[in-house]
């Protein structure tokens, strides 16, 4: 069988002559360094005189803002506005949904769904609406829409514009890398307690919170695509003399499309997905139910409301796919005059439930979804956590994870003395991308020391570590599965968007009665909640591979395998690339709930920071995670730019 051209995987990788080079640098550094520290610091521990101290300063600070919220200028006059603005915003969203009834929100978005993709999704989106009316969830569904509604609009403008900016400009995309990732690492409940000490308990709070979230993943899949635009095309529009405005509004974003419309879809997951923590501030809706339920560990009531957003969730991820394949077929229908006949039919109908006194969700149509559920919790419980037969419990399984992954990881790790751990960090970040690198790596991973954090930093490492390499192999496995084939992609869709918006806190009690409390049910939260965000990018990513080089390869008679290892994967490089990213920083946004459920270490730090309202204690250990994303960032990422210089 004949061979095709695209390079190989391993043809990919470093030249073997910089990489010997890199080595031997790296050898006699070692030879000198390794004995001059170990005569110097012979345990394990960051040295006490290396650290400090910031419980004074930021203590003084939380002090400072509390004593001059109410008066000074800047509060009032600045964050006062943005405050108001918010407030008012949401008001009238949720006033407006209110005033059009659930026959004229049912009727609306049925409309829109029709008008985007047809009857059938159309169907599905009014039977999502009524299912949230019959588990008795409507107005706190009405809440959780309006203000989510403003939180994704501000998301996608913050993102897209974050985006155009880092995709038209080398010099910014490197400078808000870092930006970026500390948006999207910091830990939620580590930027709650600053967010409420500035803005208080409420709306404002919570939609601020949850665009510092959501907005990133606009951000960086809007870079990539325009980024990724096919020079050839740009060479084409530029011989014809067009501005450099007109070449991004006519060539850059019709060809990255697809990447805007899965960094809206990735928003709006992320977005909803932040309801229960935000309820934790005083947003209300569907979070602040299922927080009070998992409160008294009322898994059943916890569920009812969990479920709407869920639905939510599917509902507008199946509407901008939708809008996104009109897109590609250049769809003739007028968008405008198809919103203003849903505008009118929600009128029509909005009018018609006042005349009759139908706004409100009859009581009656509810449906008493609680105690099933709790009762299949208990069986799973009793007949699942221990004693099956053969396999073992869950129990066992988590006790195996631990003892045979987890706990070798953790022990080797605070075994190697500090600076052995800096050496080792400099050589990986160094071998993969520039002494720029290494040296971004290498200060990240101090300031943890110099935070006075390193042991339970590392303790975090392991579980990252873990939960991302677990993260990995099923996601690149079931992103690959997804892009080859449109019925496995079909299937995976509602599951994947259950597990990126189902509410932490809700699968938090399954797991914790499946596997018990300790490390490895936290690892098992983590990488259900990062799995979605890598399978998508990574089918996303082989689907966008030129239909040319696969047509090429498949007529020199290249097997599917072929086509798989020699031209999707190293063609969706960058894609992947983004992937293990998104990964790693959707990993540590996670390991908060870790330490609510026996992970200890950062995680249980920032949430006994919050709820004592201990400024310095959630801060530094929020701090602590950044750095530990920062440094796996530079360690992945530098790949990407490596690869295009050596191209």
């Amino acid at each position: 069988m004949a061979t095709i051209s695209v390079p190989s995987p391993r043809r990919v990788a470093l030249p073997t002559g910089r990489v010997a080079r890199k080595l031997l640098a790296l050898v006699l550094a070692a030879a000198v360094l390794v004995p001059i520290a170990n005569s110097h610091w012979t345990g394990p521990a960051w040295p006490r005189h290396l650290t400090v101290d910031l419980s004074a300063p930021l203590s003084s600070a939380s002090n400072w803002i509390i004593d001059n919220r109410d008066t000074h200028p800047l509060f009032l006059y600045f964050f006062g506005y943005i405050s108001n603005a918010v407030v008012l915003t949401v008001r009238a969203v949720y006033l407006a949904l209110l005033a059009a009834g659930w026959p004229g929100v049912t009727v609306f978005a049925a409309a829109v769904a029709h008008r985007v993709a047809g009857t059938r999704l159309a169907v599905g989106t009014g039977a999502a609406f009524l299912a949230c009316g019959a588990l008795g969830m409507w107005v706190p569904t009405m809440q959780t829409l309006a203000l989510m509604v403003v939180a994704v609009l501000a998301s996608v403008a913050v993102g897209f514009v974050l985006g155009l900016g880092a995709g038209l400009s080398e010099r910014l995309h490197r400078a808000l890398r870092p930006v970026l990732d500390t948006m999207q690492v910091l830990p939620a409940f580590a930027y709650l307690l600053p967010v409420v000490l500035v803005f208080g308990i409420g709306v404002p709070a919570a939609v601020l919170a949850t665009v510092v979230y959501a907005a990133p993943p606009m951000a960086r899949l809007t870079a990539l695509g325009l980024r990724g635009a096919d020079p050839e095309v740009l060479e084409a529009v530029e011989s014809l003399g067009a501005t450099s405005r007109q070449r991004l509004l006519t060539a850059r974003l019709p060809l990255a499309r697809r990447e805007l419309l899965l960094g809206l879809n990735q928003t709006i997951m992320m977005a909803l997905s932040m309801a229960v923590i935000a309820s934790v501030i005083g947003a209300g809706g569907l979070g602040d139910r299922v927080y009070q339920a998992l409160a008294s560990v009322d898994v059943g009531a916890a569920l009812a409301a969990g479920i709407p957003i869920v639905l939510l969730a599917v509902v507008l991820d199946r509407i901008t796919a939708a809008a996104g394949e009109r897109v590609d077929t250049r769809s003739t229908r007028p968008a405008p005059v198809g919103l203003l006949y849903a505008l009118a039919a929600t009128v029509a109908v909005a009018l018609a439930a006042r005349l009759l006194g139908r706004l409100d969700w009859p009581a009656v149509w509810t449906l008493d979804f609680a105690e099933p559920v709790n009762r299949a919790v208990d069986w799973m419980t009793a007949h699942l956590y221990s004693g099956v037969p053969v396999v073992g419990g869950t129990a066992d399984w988590a006790g195996h994870f631990t003892t045979w992954v987890l706990d070798p990881l953790r022990d080797g790790l605070q075994w190697l003395p500090w600076w052995a751990v800096l050496l080792v960090v400099a050589a990986l970040a160094w071998l993969i991308g520039t002494w720029r690198t290494a040296l971004t790596a290498v200060l990240a991973m101090a300031a943890i020391g110099v935070l006075g954090v390193w042991e339970p930093a590392l303790d975090t490492l392991s579980q990252v570590l873990a939960a991302v390499a677990v993260t990995l192999v099923l996601g690149f496995a079931t992103g690959v599965a997804a892009a080859r084939s449109v019925r496995v992609e079909r299937a995976l869709r509602p599951v994947l968007d259950v597990f990126q918006t189902m509410p932490q806190f809700v699968y938090l009690i399954p797991v914790v009665a499946l596997f018990g409390v300790g490390r490895a049910p936290a690892v098992a939260a983590a990488v259900v909640y990062a799995l979605p965000a890598v399978v998508r990018i990574t089918a996303q990513g082989l689907r966008q591979v030129d239909p040319a080089a696969l047509e090429a390869a498949r007529s020199l008679g290249a097997s599917g395998r072929q086509q798989l290892w020699q031209v999707q994967l190293p063609l969706a490089r960058p894609a992947l690339l983004l992937a293990v990213n998104q990964g790693v920083v959707l990993v540590l946004a996670v390991v908060i709930i870790g330490g609510l459920v026996g992970g200890g270490a950062l995680g249980y730090d920032v949430a006994f920071g919050l709820a004592q309202g201990d400024l310095a204690t959630g801060l530094v250990a929020g701090a602590a995670i950044v750095c530990l994303g920062l440094m796996l960032d530079r360690v992945t990422q530098p790949t990407e730019r490596r690869t295009r210089k050596g191209a």
